[in-house]
């Protein structure tokens, strides 16, 4: 089976069409055509079917295209092996929520474009749950995601996780409610009453919340869902009733907010940088992860 064949279906189940094709290979839709052609009598299974005036991947394709990542990433680790000065080269697709995009994944991409220019970023913010879904789909190579230590989160045994770092967050309260309750539980205690604000597109947060809300012996009301911090902290300096939520806790606050420290136990963010099991070995996706797990 010739691995340029491969390398045709594969970006047929990324891109979608015989062009898009054509176009990153630097070739003719005929071309792409007989290629995957002759790679369905190889295998002897269909590989596409039509769909309206384009065609997509059968189950049988699907199948293979998944197969063909693992099998060219191998074929690119033994030549960057037996040439260890080869340059990868290659387009990596980045997806993770904002902070790990502006923290990890803008530096790595200036060393890239001074140090290795053929290596290409190509990022997409996205929550965690979108991007391990994404990372299942194989629609990206490389996924930033996050939860908190007091509510870890499952990953799916086809997912290798690395660490990246971790950040301490506070409870962010107005600043005229602002003092020294104690502990966590004690902190979360004094607001009980209060309307808290929890992420809209994640849970991790709220999770955290209302674990940390059972262990002071309330429930707590959540009554706005804001994914923008910056909204949080409106809601908070200048919404009609009294609001809490969390922040990270080295986040400069506007007038009328105060973060109140958490400890014993401290709430603390984890981030990490998650592929698809077995492809961290392709160069171009193993040198970005050495760029941001360094």
């Amino acid at each position: 089976m010739d691995t340029r064949r491969l390398q045709f279906l594969l970006e047929l189940s990324r891109h979608g069409s015989m062009r898009a094709v054509a176009d990153v290979l630097g070739t003719t839709t005929s071309t792409v055509s007989q290629q995957i052609a002759v790679l369905a009598k190889e295998t002897g299974a269909p590989l596409l079917e039509p769909d309206g005036r384009r065609v997509r991947l059968t189950p049988a394709g699907r199948r293979l295209a998944e197969h063909a990542v693992t099998i060219l990433a191998a074929v690119e680790a033994a030549r960057a092996d037996l040439d260890p000065h080869a340059e990868p080269v290659g387009t990596v697709r980045v997806a993770g929520f904002a902070t790990a995009v502006r923290r990890s994944v803008l530096p790595a991409a200036d060393v890239l474009a001074e140090r290795h220019p053929r290596v290409e970023l190509r990022i997409s913010e996205y929550e965690p749950y979108e991007a391990f879904a994404a990372l299942l789909a194989d629609d990206i190579d490389l996924a930033l995601t996050y939860d908190f230590d007091l509510a870890p989160a499952g990953v799916d045994p086809m997912i290798t996780a690395s660490p990246l770092w971790t950040a301490r967050w506070s409870l962010a309260v107005p600043a005229a409610e602002a003092a020294d309750h104690g502990n966590t539980v004690q902190v979360f205690e004094a607001f009980r009453d209060h309307g808290w604000i929890v992420n809209s597109r994640n849970s991790a947060d709220e999770d955290v919340i209302r674990r940390l809300a059972s262990t002071a012996r309330f429930a707590p009301r959540v009554t706005h869902r804001a994914d923008s911090l910056e909204l949080v902290e409106d809601l908070i300096a200048t919404g009609p009733a009294p609001h809490v939520g969390l922040l990270p806790a080295n986040r400069p606050t506007k007038p009328g907010v105060v973060l109140l420290p958490l400890a014993g136990p401290e709430v603390r963010l984890r981030a990490f940088a998650c592929t698809r099991r077995g492809r961290e070995v392709w160069p171009p996706l193993a040198l970005v992860l050495r760029l941001l797990v360094h």
